[in-house]
């Protein structure tokens, strides 16, 4: 890895961390993958759907930041959503500075207020900057926009203001300037060519939730957990063409669920296989043969026990 100084061309070079923050389906995910310039975190229309701090890299000559997406915080109904918003306010400790997503198209609502009362009391006793980004802008008219960013600036008192969208790419670079900014003097400190810190393991298993997502009724996201039991290399393949076996176990809370994930004659598994395997053929630059089963684990969403087993040691 390629140490910089803290100056870089006679600039000072800043690396650090900064986390996204905001309710559920606030658009952090897609934010993350529009700063990285890749896809590092899933994105679904599904309200929370991010289970792990997937870490996005922004390596520019100037600096680099190192993006960590949260799960939303919300009022928790499980074991497993209490044990999300702890993962949240443990990992505002430990960043820079905080970006408050607060998306255009979504009136401020108690969601918010709560996030908001939080990061006062953050900013109070650790002096960490929120910067409050008003996310998918491309969804409104301007005077519904203008309306939103005074909402935004009443709601807290915020280092910055910067209305984005991730969709459209408008405006991304003024957030990534503005919360680099923020950032402290430091050598670089991940190598350029690093996107995220996350193992194959867990990409492919975020890969394949968010395809199984994809068109299914509402109360399916909680209820879905992706574990990957093993990959090994085909043996006996030519060097020129290698094919890693991927073998995968989905879980769901109930029979009911698991018939939806599988589909009439498999056809709806057949289809999320398709769709994951395409991304992650590109993320191990190899073919893949993915091996999918569905399981059932009765209400694995309030069981500690589970909760450990399907890697929430949270």
């Amino acid at each position: 890895m390629t140490e910089h100084d803290t100056t870089h061309d006679g600039e000072i070079y800043r690396a650090g961390f900064a986390c996204l923050v905001g309710r559920p389906n606030a658009g952090k995910s897609t934010l993350t993958n529009a700063l990285v310039g890749d896809k590092v975190a899933i994105t679904s229309s599904k309200p929370q759907t991010t289970r792990h701090t997937i870490r996005g890299i922004v390596t520019r000559p100037d600096g680099q930041i190192v993006l960590v997406d949260t799960p939303g915080l919300h009022k928790p109904r499980t074991l497993l959503g209490e044990r999300l918003n702890d993962v949240v306010r443990e990992t505002l400790l430990d960043v820079d500075v905080i970006g408050f997503c607060l998306p255009a198209d979504q009136k401020i609502g108690p969601g918010d207020q709560f996030i908001a009362k939080d990061l006062a009391e953050l900013q109070r006793v650790r002096k960490r900057p929120v910067v409050a980004l008003v996310t998918k802008t491309d969804t409104v008219d301007r005077e519904r926009l203008a309306e939103h960013l005074i909402e935004v600036d009443r709601l807290g008192e915020w280092a910055a203001i910067v209305p984005c969208s991730a969709v459209s790419g408008k405006q991304v670079d003024d957030v990534a300037n503005v919360l680099l900014g923020y950032l402290p003097e430091s050598p670089q400190l991940y190598p350029d060519d690093v996107l995220t810190d996350e193992s194959d393991t867990v990409m492919i298993a975020e890969l394949i939730r968010e395809a199984a997502l994809e068109g299914v009724r509402d109360e399916l996201p909680h209820s879905l957990a992706v574990v990957v039991e093993e990959m090994v290399p085909r043996e006996d393949r030519p060097d020129d063409k290698p094919l890693m076996d991927v073998r995968v176990n989905i879980f769901v809370e109930r029979p009911s669920q698991k018939a939806i994930i599988i589909g009439r004659g498999g056809s709806r598994l057949r289809e999320v296989g398709t769709t994951a395997r395409e991304g992650i053929e590109k993320l191990l630059g190899q073919r893949v043969y993915l091996d999918l089963h569905v399981k059932v684990a009765k209400d694995w969403q309030r069981d500690p026990k589970q909760l450990g087993k399907l890697g929430f040691n949270l």
